[in-house]
């Protein structure tokens, strides 16, 4: 299949500008972005006390971005499902899909124990695992039939009518972060995050589970290609040295934005359990739980932002924490050729991240869409 470009966004804040400038200034990327030819735009779901994700209702931010766009796919990356009622979400999923058109894809996950706590939920990670487990069972069978009927743990429904049917049948495409398996195993496409050197381990582990559990040349449940990519942050600007003046402030505000709140608020509350012990084994996602496949990143975001640090530049100084590049166009489509040699099919940008600007991230995309993506649009990946 040829390569495709996403976006995976968080929406910070952004230091001197209220929130409703930042959701239009947002939208504002959103229509370049849908003219330019991009697959998807992907957006996070985080809570109180994190603050690294100014749209935790996805779906409220999604409505807007579906009136706004008319061929780019887009979706949650992830619904956090403990946290949502399987209902709801299945009606909501509903509106989406129908009001875009058939453009809606769900990412799933189960989040982290932290916010489970301020949720009111029990902060256990087998609990927080079974109601993932449970939701997205709920999930695939609401959506798909026209009436529900399950008795599980947490929810029991009897020949509930679903009215409300998505567009996409049997429903539209899943998603999974961060672990190639799982994603697999459950016939999902996926997305990384980390370095380019943990895509190319991903990428052979998630075919090869692919083939182990979905067989071999099969597709998604939707006949698609499975997909998997790299989430990497970008500055784009007309020299190297103008783009790391920009991106380097922006790599440390955005390390802050994506730990410190929530460590704050743990040490000021005496949170001892989510807290991160020196292994990586507590933290605001918990102890995973039993069974689930290993995986190469994170066991919390401390540990994870340590790994970052971790990755010299050596070589390649145009990249930061393994994770950012910063550069001219020549810079990314080096490293362009070399993330076509993973076998990723998949390319996942993030541009605006940390307290980079509305105006720098819009550069970034000018860029990148003129200079970069023509040159890789019709590129070809062997699966």
């Amino acid at each position: 299949m040829s390569l495709r470009f996403g976006v995976f966004d968080h929406i910070e804040p952004v230091p001197g500008q209220r929130l409703d400038q930042i959701y239009r200034e947002r939208l504002v990327q959103i229509e370049k972005l849908d003219r330019s030819g991009f697959y998807a735009y992907h957006l996070a779901e985080h809570h109180t006390p994190a603050i690294h994700s100014l749209a935790p209702s996805q779906n409220v931010f999604l409505g807007a971005v579906a009136q706004r766009t008319s061929t780019m796919r887009f979706g949650p990356c992830v619904y956090v499902l403990p946290l949502h009622h399987p209902l709801r979400l299945i009606e909501e999923i509903s509106m989406l899909d129908n009001v875009s058109g058939g453009r809606l894809e769900i990412g799933v996950g189960r989040g982290g124990v932290m916010e489970a706590f301020f949720w009111g939920q029990e902060a256990d990670p087998e609990v927080n695992y079974a109601r993932y487990v449970e939701t997205l069972a709920i999930l695939r069978e609401g959506l798909s039939h026209e009436k529900l009927t399950y008795a599980g743990r947490f929810h029991s429904f009897e020949e509930l009518p679903m009215y409300l049917r998505p567009l996409q049948q049997p429903y539209p495409p899943l998603w999974y972060m961060r672990n190639p398996v799982t994603a697999a195993m459950e016939g999902m496409h996926t997305i990384i995050v980390g370095s380019i050197d943990g895509l190319g381990v991903a990428v052979p582990r998630y075919r090869a589970a692919w083939e182990e559990h979905q067989g071999k040349g099969t597709k998604t449940v939707q006949g698609q290609d499975p997909m998997i990519g790299l989430v990497v942050h970008l500055v784009v600007a007309d020299t190297d040295e103008e783009a790391l003046k920009i991106a380097q402030p922006a790599w440390e505000k955005y390390r802050w934005n994506l730990a410190a709140p929530r460590r704050l608020e743990a040490e000021k509350r005496n949170l001892t359990q989510f807290m991160s012990t020196k292994d990586g084994s507590f933290g605001f996602v918990g102890e995973r739980p039993r069974g689930l496949p290993t995986r190469e990143l994170r066991r919390d975001i401390d540990a994870e932002l340590e790994r970052f640090d971790q990755v010299k530049r050596g070589s390649h100084p145009n990249r930061l924490g393994g994770v950012a590049l910063a550069g001219t166009p020549v810079a990314v489509r080096e490293y362009m050729d070399e993330y076509l040699e993973t076998g990723a099919n998949y390319f996942v940008c993030s541009f605006q991240w940390g307290d980079l600007t509305h105006a720098q991230a819009m550069r970034s995309i000018e860029l990148f869409t003129t200079e970069v993506m023509p040159r890789y649009a019709a590129a070809r990946v062997t699966s």
